[in-house]
């Protein structure tokens, strides 16, 4: 009413105080305010970033449900210019954790705003002032987010790439467990929370690279975003620890990166691998730990999550220790942050403390 009966002056000064221009758009300095993010350092959402995602999730979930179904996310996402282009790739909601009904659940709200904020902090920058962040503190929307500290040998955050089956990533975000075999065509990304020891509480990020396996091998700059990787092979199929001395050999770049052996599908019977050393004494002689013998069936899965998200976080622990002469077959790569994330050519990781 007072916008109705006031001044066009009045008016103007209103809208230029909550950032518009005379086009009545935002202006570009508030939506893409200066943050910088030194080499070997991430973003992550602040205490504040997380707190306004919370209350934002709990505003639109008008049904009180515990999750955002669709209209509940267009009425959301109504002030901008839709989702973040970097979550219609990864077929966002399913990229993340979602309720029996299909709905994103709070968890998986937070997460995803945790793997954007780590590839693309500028772009959870804008959406925070499209969806009306505000704060006190000087910076503006900047508020939201912090800088982690450089981490040493470690290289530039990125994303990690899986090669592992999508039952896996399934499993990683609490679904049901599917026997029958889905072949993975196109990359599939997924986030979600991973608790560590002592209550920690990390965000790995998983992509499943498919086809595209091959070439992001080749591909040094996309190798060199990595920082861990997570070699996976078929317990029950004797030509599957082949696959991954023949990729270190051929590859032998990817000794630079921390790494995970994972040994899948260890509810059916194991058979020995037709390969020159078995799994247990080739990665005993790299100086490495022996193959995680999981299967996505299993609830004990979630160790391979934390051991994973674990050797991105102290990668030191992680490296071979001698020059190996075989392959890999990376299934997993990782990717870890000092509080919220950290990405790889292959899968991400974040640690952060609870927000709150």
């Amino acid at each position: 009413m007072f916008a109705e009966k006031a001044r066009h002056e009045t008016i103007w000064t209103i809208l230029r105080v909550f950032h518009y221009t005379d086009s009545l758009s935002l202006k570009d300095s508030f939506l893409h305010p200066k943050f910088e993010v030194p080499p070997n350092a991430s973003a992550e959402l602040s205490p504040l970033g997380y707190r306004f995602f919370v209350d934002l999730f709990l505003l639109f979930d008008k049904d009180n449900d515990g999750g955002l179904n669709g209209d509940e996310l267009a009425a959301l996402f109504a002030p901008t210019p839709g989702l973040p282009a970097s979550w219609v790739d990864p077929s966002f909601p399913s990229s993340t954790v979602r309720s029996e009904a299909g709905h994103i659940t709070l968890q998986g709200w937070l997460a995803q705003w945790s793997m954007t904020t780590f590839q693309d902090p500028k772009m959870t920058l804008a959406y925070l002032a499209y969806l009306g962040f505000e704060s006190g503190e000087r910076g503006g929307t900047t508020a939201a987010l912090k800088v982690t500290k450089p981490r040493k040998r470690r290289r530039r955050q990125g994303r990690v790439h899986v090669g592992a089956g999508s039952s896996i990533l399934d499993a990683f975000l609490n679904r049901p467990f599917d026997s029958t075999y889905h072949p993975t065509i196109k990359p599939r990304t997924a986030v979600n929370s991973v608790e560590l020891q002592g209550g920690k509480q990390c965000y790995l990020i998983i992509e499943e690279l498919g086809e595209l396996e091959p070439a992001i091998l080749e591909n040094g700059a996309k190798l060199n975003s990595c920082d861990v990787v997570c070699y996976t092979y078929d317990s029950s199929d004797p030509d599957s620890f082949a696959h991954i001395v023949d990729l270190r050999a051929r590859y032998p770049q990817l000794d630079e990166l921390p790494a995970v052996y994972a040994a899948l599908k260890a509810d059916l019977d194991k058979t020995t691998q037709r390969a020159e050393i078995q799994p247990d004494v080739y990665t005993r002689e790299i100086g490495m730990s022996a193959p995680l013998h999981v299967s996505a069936s299993w609830t004990s899965i979630s160790e391979l999550f934390v051991m994973v998200s674990e050797a991105a976080l102290f990668p030191n622990n992680a490296y071979p220790r001698t020059e190996p002469e075989s392959a890999d077959r990376t299934n997993f790569y990782i990717v870890a942050g000092v509080t919220v994330c950290t990405v790889m050519a292959l899968l991400y990781v974040w640690k952060r403390t609870n927000p709150g």
